[in-house]
């Protein structure tokens, strides 16, 4: 097929040496399988900010560190140098996660490179060598539900333990090979400490597995392995190799409305003065 625009840089410079085909086009990136030498990869190509149709951006970018102050100054105020940082810090989000998930023993696609917007990986397949199918794609035993259920809910754990939230994770997010379930899909990743939406993003993150896995075991729907982990997480006793029950105690004490319309207020006034900043 003829070169994607994006893509002809990389085979130029020999990164690349043939397009074979649109693997994918989904709300952030479009997919594409290549050949670098004798292997087939998977070319990620991220669409820029006006043409991503991911929602609530801004959210996942809360907590991403920058090192350099005139960028972190630039990002906040929004100017042109700004936002294209900020867009170069999104594009390179998925590898430096790709590369964390890989030391904490997380199974997911393997990052070769990552070059002006366009992410180069491994691409996982079946046992037949074809692409892997997604997990929407398959229906499994119970049995196999709850033994992957619990997998993925390790692979949750381990992120956690490196300071990392997917953000994103269902059903359409995690690929099956012949080896089980492998995590996919990472731009939007957040960190774990410094994202004040961390906990509610894991608990949907969760959420959204568990209620996919549960159509075959719906024993499932009884486990929370979210809010498990979270409070692991707030005590300090993460673990990668920790064994999980998936069971919870909630608190019983009523809420404190007083406390919670305080904090909505100053968030309010905090946000205001912020625009009155721009």
């Amino acid at each position: 097929m003829k070169v994607p625009q994006r893509i002809q840089p990389l085979v130029d410079d020999g990164l690349v040496d043939e397009v074979l085909r649109s693997l994918m086009s989904g709300k952030e990136a479009q997919v594409f399988l290549v050949r670098c030498g004798q292997e087939i990869r998977c070319a990620k190509v991220y669409k820029d900010a006006a043409n991503r149709n991911f929602k609530k951006s801004v959210q996942y970018q809360e907590g991403r560190s920058v090192r350099n102050s005139r960028q972190r100054r630039a990002m906040g105020k929004r100017t042109k140098f700004g936002r294209d940082q900020q867009e170069q810090v999104w594009q390179t989000a998925e590898l430096d996660a790709l590369n964390l998930l890989a030391k904490a023993g997380v199974r997911a696609p393997k990052a070769y490179s990552c070059v002006d917007g366009v992410l180069l990986m491994e691409m996982i397949t079946d046992a037949d060598g074809d692409v892997a199918p997604r997990l929407n794609d398959i229906s499994m035993s119970a049995e196999q539900a709850v033994k992957d259920h619990s997998t993925i809910m390790h692979f949750v754990l381990r992120m956690m333990c490196v300071g990392l939230v997917h953000g994103d994770l269902s059903e359409f997010n995690v690929l099956q090979d012949e080896n089980g379930p492998v995590i996919i899909d990472l731009p939007q990743a957040v960190n774990a400490a410094g994202n004040n939406n961390a906990k509610s993003m894991l608990q949907r993150d969760v959420a959204n597995i568990t209620q996919h896995y549960a159509q075959f075991a719906p024993v499932l729907l009884d486990t929370h392995y979210a809010e498990e982990i979270w409070e692991l997480h707030e005590k300090g006793e993460l673990k990668p190799d920790l064994q999980l029950t998936g069971k919870f105690i909630f608190p019983t004490e009523a809420a404190d409305v007083d406390l919670v319309l305080h904090l909505i207020e100053v968030a309010r006034l905090e946000e205001l003065e912020r625009l009155r900043d721009e």
